[in-house]
């Protein structure tokens, strides 16, 4: 399931679209998220129910927690996900990277919710969210390094506006999630 990456396209497309100021590529990307996320949920809560799961498996348990080395990896995420999309890397080997980001501390929420053992469920959430807001902010400040912008100036300008808005919004909310997981710790 890594190796599909399933986040990739979506958390690029998110960023292209605070970019552009694309409104319309932000809807469709959030969709392929949230549908991602509700297959990732479904699957993994009833694996959970169903089967006996182990939190101290390190597999587990390395994903019950985040920290700020967790933040780095994921901004090293968004940044390799961008640079597949803008110069042609393969896909599938940057896939692997953003997936190591997203779908293992999912997975671990879901297992952990159907098993119910919800405290380390609550870290492994807070894992998950860390990274998506994470490779957002590395993926749209991959593509302003690139000069990736609108080819007109009035949609520049509200580019510009949107990307702002967008940034003040994934950095005032991941400044909240480092308080939660500093305090968590």
């Amino acid at each position: 399931a890594m190796v599909i990456a399933p986040f990739l396209g979506p958390n690029v497309a998110l960023a292209l679209s605070a970019t552009l100021g694309d409104n319309t590529l932000r809807n469709n990307a959030l969709k392929a998220m949230i549908a991602g996320f509700l297959i990732v949920i479904a699957l993994s809560v009833s694996m959970g129910y169903f089967f006996e799961v182990d939190p101290s498996i390190p597999e587990i348990a390395s994903r019950t927690q985040a920290g700020l080395s967790d933040i780095l990896l994921a901004l090293a995420s968004g940044a390799a996900g961008v640079l597949a999309f803008t110069t042609g890397a393969p896909a599938v080997v940057i896939g692997v990277m953003v997936a190591v980001a997203l779908l293992p501390p999912l997975t671990a929420f879901g297992l952990l919710i159907g098993s119910e053992e919800y405290t380390l469920a609550t870290g492994a959430f807070l894992l998950f969210l860390t990274n998506i807001i994470c490779i957002n902010i590395a993926g749209v400040a991959t593509f302003l390094l690139q000069g990736v912008s609108p080819r007109t100036w009035w949609e520049a300008k509200k580019a510009k506006k949107a990307t702002r808005k967008t940034m003040a919004i994934w950095f005032i909310t991941l400044g909240f999630l480092v308080v939660v997981i500093l305090l968590w710790s």
